[in-house]
């Protein structure tokens, strides 16, 4: 996996992800993701917002300001929670939403 792309990486992830969704989850528009902090995440790379559900709480957050590259870092972090908590967390505006 390292010596592919990066366009090529992330939708080998994506798929990989896709097919560990249970048949009857019910798609709300954002990619579910392997962490036991974060249960989905997307980002309007127009918007520069990065939108985030949490296993724990339901709760979802919209992040503004946030770069695209900072995203991309997030899925392919070893820890989807170390990192949101480290770069992501207090670090740009949000809201729940």
């Amino acid at each position: 996996m390292q010596h592919l792309r990066f366009d090529q990486r992330l939708q080998l992830r994506v798929q990989m992800k896709v097919e560990q969704i249970p048949a009857k989850a019910v798609f709300r528009g954002m990619p579910y993701v392997q962490s036991s902090a974060l249960e989905q995440v997307s980002y309007d790379a127009v918007a520069h917002t990065l939108c985030a559900t949490f296993r724990e709480t339901g709760r979802t957050y919209l992040y503004e300001d946030v770069p695209q590259e900072v995203y991309d870092s997030l899925l392919f972090a070893d820890s989807l929670g170390a990192y949101f908590n480290s770069v992501i967390r207090d670090h740009f505006p949000y809201r729940e939403i």
